[in-house]
């Protein structure tokens, strides 16, 4: 990793460009690629479906959805104890943790008006699930637990095959356990072109969630710009680590969490800023070691060419600079770190101490960890169980709320030139006066 130094004085964003060198998001090439399949998939529905299976992941599935043909379901059951132990806790703590942020309906109720805002969940949604360099079980349990909290009526699972049209048992485990059903073999940007738009087989539904590359997150933000297309969750690129350390930071804990982040995907980003330049060079030093005994030692060292150690002055520029850049995931690896929380303002995920491994929110601390990315931690939030449901407001207005709020409405409509507004209003409370109607 490049080690940059930066001075009192230097520009923040210079920091952040430094960080943030590639962009992750697509080119035109890739946004052409894009629509032509969409359009292709709009069209031709499932053959088109089928015919890119083919093409991208090397199997032309004759069905697309997934049935238990040859008891493939059943292989979910023979997984190790162990590791359907491991789902179970993960299970668990993602399911509590969500359950205690589903949004409560709010109701005030005062001088003849009861106004009330109450949650409904978006009926049928699309989970996208990657199997590409990894089948992400964890994704789709982040994805399925708060789409059922929620209470979404139908939840529709889009994976690519393996070449041999079969699924991974770990994830058919995982889809089982979230009361998953039924899943379609289908991955890339025309299984979101076949959620967003439907076809003959894969039902068309009103919002997509889940990460993907760049074709994924490029026909994500197409469908989503179309009327007819469907909502997404949020604009999301490669995943992204940025860690704050200090002399009193443990060198290898900081390298093995850079790793575990590089590791993700050749385009993942994993940032450390230091106020120790010696803290500097030696998780440099152990990034060399540690990444030697990785299973993706190639894919990690090519996220590592775009990534960055920065020296910093002090913790406060430190956390500047993060907030600038606004990572996915935040680690505070520094001896005082609840000292800092309450400048943090940009951050997808913050992991405080020494002992918060990013990875343990990867998959079984609780809270979601699919989050903005590519900065959009500025205005973004992670997904939670109100990501898969809408608000809707209820306003009850009795005679006496609407002779109270009459003069009033009666009034702005006047100045903003609107006289049915008015009109509307006038009419109610003429009618109410003339003929003595009795107020509650």
């Amino acid at each position: 990793m490049k080690i940059i130094t930066f001075n009192a004085g230097d520009d923040i964003t210079q920091a952040t460009r430094c960080c943030r060198a590639e962009t992750a998001f697509a080119t035109s090439t890739v946004k052409e690629t894009v629509e032509g399949i969409i359009k292709t998939v709009r069209q031709n529905k499932d053959a088109a479906v089928k015919q890119y299976t083919q093409q991208f992941d090397g199997y032309y599935p004759e069905e697309l959805s997934f049935s238990d043909t040859n008891g493939q379901w059943q292989l979910a059951d023979t997984l190790n104890k162990d590791i359907q132990r491991a789902i179970e806790v993960a299970y668990e703590n993602i399911w509590q943790f969500h359950t205690a942020l589903l949004p409560q309906a709010v109701t005030l109720d005062q001088n003849g008006i009861r106004l009330t805002r109450e949650y409904r969940p978006i009926e049928r949604v699309g989970l996208y699930i990657p199997n590409g360099t990894a089948p992400l079980f964890s994704a789709l349990l982040m994805l399925a637990i708060p789409a059922v909290i929620a209470g979404c009526k139908e939840i529709i699972v889009t994976t690519p095959p393996n070449k041999d049209g079969t699924i991974n048992p770990v994830l058919l485990y995982a889809a089982r356990r979230c009361g998953i059903r039924t899943l379609y073999k289908v991955g890339g940007a025309q299984a979101i072109a076949a959620l967003a738009y439907g076809t003959e087989t894969i039902p068309k539904v009103q919002k997509i969630f889940g990460p993907g590359n760049q074709y994924v997150t490029e026909a994500k933000l197409q469908v989503s710009c179309d009327p007819q297309g469907a909502a997404i969750d949020l604009p999301a690129g490669p995943s992204e680590v940025l860690i704050i350390a200090d002399s009193d930071s443990r060198a290898s804990f900081i390298a093995s969490d850079l790793l575990a982040q590089a590791e993700h995907d050749a385009k993942s980003r994993a940032i450390l800023l230091t106020t120790d330049v010696n803290l500097a060079n030696a998780v440099a030093r152990e990034i060399k070691l540690q990444l030697e005994t990785l299973d993706r030692k190639a894919i990690a060292q090519q996220s590592l060419e775009n990534s960055v150690i920065i020296v910093a002055p002090d913790l406060d520029t430190c956390v500047r600079i993060s907030n600038d850049y606004a990572p996915e995931h935040l680690i505070l690896n520094i001896s005082n770190p609840q000292a800092c929380l309450k400048d943090i303002t940009n951050a997808g995920a913050v992991f405080i101490g020494p002992w918060s491994a990013e990875a343990l929110g990867d998959y079984a601390c609780g809270p979601n960890h699919v989050l903005p990315t590519q900065g959009y931690a500025k205005s973004y939030s992670g997904l939670g169980p109100e990501s898969f449901m809408k608000a809707m407001t209820f306003q009850e207005i009795t005679a006496q709320g609407l002779l109270t709020l009459a003069p009033c409405v009666e009034l702005l409509a006047e100045l903003e030139g609107l006289s049915g507004h008015k009109n509307s209003v006038t009419l109610r409370r003429t009618y109410l006066q003339e003929t003595s109607y009795e107020l509650a």
